[in-house]
């Protein structure tokens, strides 16, 4: 049993409701139910492995994927849910009766299903945004590791958690370190927020060096293992760009409070520096069950399977401002984020066109920011931002980019 404090806190971070009785705060009994959205993607796997580690207090509910429906049916064996999103015409899903639906459909239904009290977001892409609107409107607490869902619509899904009173848990281990660090404080005890980026395998790559950089190359990062989309842009700090948009409505907090470190070590996931001066970071070593263990084991830092950090071993933490020369991309996140509006789904539809570009040999490393640009460049919004601007915002970037593309017909 908790105290009626960590309860409150606890329910009011999305968690599901207990009762009072003779002022001590009861939980439920059981396992938490878990639907994961985008379960054989790489945060996916990783947390059906955190909750396979913590079987009493976890149960998976729904599992939603897209093409990997061979790894889907392993899952749906081991965990057996209630709910399966994928295609049910795949061979490796055929036999699992009506509990499969369409992967667009499940996302939806597994997001608002009744046995849900946590709903993890693991998808990438713009089809993970609606989804997580309903979970919240269904009183759901948010897992999240989907970056255009607050990229592209913070300004709606924060607000509508606000009201509801639902937690959104970041899983990205920038975001979780910023959460863990900032505890109970204020946004007015902040001053900044300190994102970490390891600055990917062209770090110290001169700038002129940077239009001869292979797929290869790029893909070869030196920390994460990650799929090719989040790997590339980690190489371009696209991806950072996109936390920084991430952070601003995550957090509550100004764009010109939120700064970038380039920390090649990666040990240091993110600080919080406060009013008086003081800074608080989150260290681990790199491993991603951390942060989504700990979205869906709030306020609890329970035990893990995870490697301990030994800093002695480390030995030595660098850290060093970004290049604006060699990472445009984190300059366009940053002014798209200014902006405001539908330019951060511009700069995210437009990005994905330009890395899946790139990946198939269509287009150069340096030609991925150029491209952002000129997108960004001829975008002209139209009225308040809104789920069906965002809709129509995403259509007009990826369609207008492909037409700018080496080739192209238009």
């Amino acid at each position: 049993m908790r105290s009626k404090a960590a309860a409150d806190r606890n329910t009011a971070d999305g968690s599901p409701p207990g009762t009072e009785e003779d002022g001590v705060w009861r939980v439920p009994d059981g396992p938490v139910g878990v639907a994961v959205l985008g379960s054989t993607g790489s945060v996916g796997t990783q947390t059906l492995d955190v909750i396979a580690h913590h079987p009493d207090r976890f149960r998976v509910v729904a599992l939603v994927a897209g093409r990997n429906t061979a790894r889907l049916a392993e899952q749906a064996a081991q965990f057996r849910p209630e709910l399966i999103g994928a295609d049910p015409s795949a061979p490796a899903v055929s036999g699992l009766g009506d509990r499969v639906l369409p992967a667009d459909e499940a996302l939806l239904a597994a997001a608002t299903l009744p046995s849900a009290e946590i709903v993890v977001v693991a998808t990438t892409g713009h089809a993970a945004i609606l989804p997580t609107f309903h979970a919240i409107q269904a009183g759901k607490t948010v897992a999240l590791a989907n970056k255009e869902t607050i990229v592209c619509a913070g300004e709606l899904v924060m607000a509508e958690a606000r009201a509801r009173g639902v937690a959104v848990r970041p899983v990205d281990s920038e975001h979780s370190a910023i959460w863990q660090a900032l505890g109970r404080a204020g946004t007015d005890e902040v001053t900044r927020l300190i994102l970490t980026a390891s600055g990917g395998p062209f770090r110290e790559t001169p700038a002129d060096a940077l239009a001869r950089v292979t797929v290869a190359e790029a893909l070869a990062h030196p920390t994460w293992s990650m799929g090719g989309k989040i790997t590339v842009d980690s190489a371009t700090l696209m991806n950072k760009g996109l936390e920084v948009i991430e952070a601003r409505w995550l957090f509550d907090l100004p764009l010109d409070r939120i700064e970038v470190l380039v920390h090649p070590e990666s040990i240091v996931h993110s600080l919080v520096e406060f009013a008086d001066a003081s800074q608080i970071a989150q260290l681990s070593l790199p491993d991603m069950r951390l942060p989504i263990q700990y979205a869906l084991t709030w306020p609890e830092h329970a035990a893990s399977p995870c490697r301990r950090l030994d800093l002695a071993a480390v030995g030595t933490l660098r850290f060093a401002p970004p290049d604006p020369i060699r990472f445009p991309a984190l300059r366009l996140a940053r002014e798209a984020g200014e902006a405001g509006r539908t330019f951060p789904t511009v700069l995210s539809a437009a990005d994905e066109v330009a890395v899946d570009a790139f990946l198939s040999g269509r287009l150069g490393f340096v030609g991925i920011a150029d491209l952002v640009a000129r997108i960004l460049e001829l975008h002209r919004p139209d009225g308040p931002l809104s789920f069906a601007s965002i809709a129509e915002a995403d259509v007009w970037a990826r369609r207008t980019a492909k037409t700018l593309l080496p080739g192209s017909t238009g």
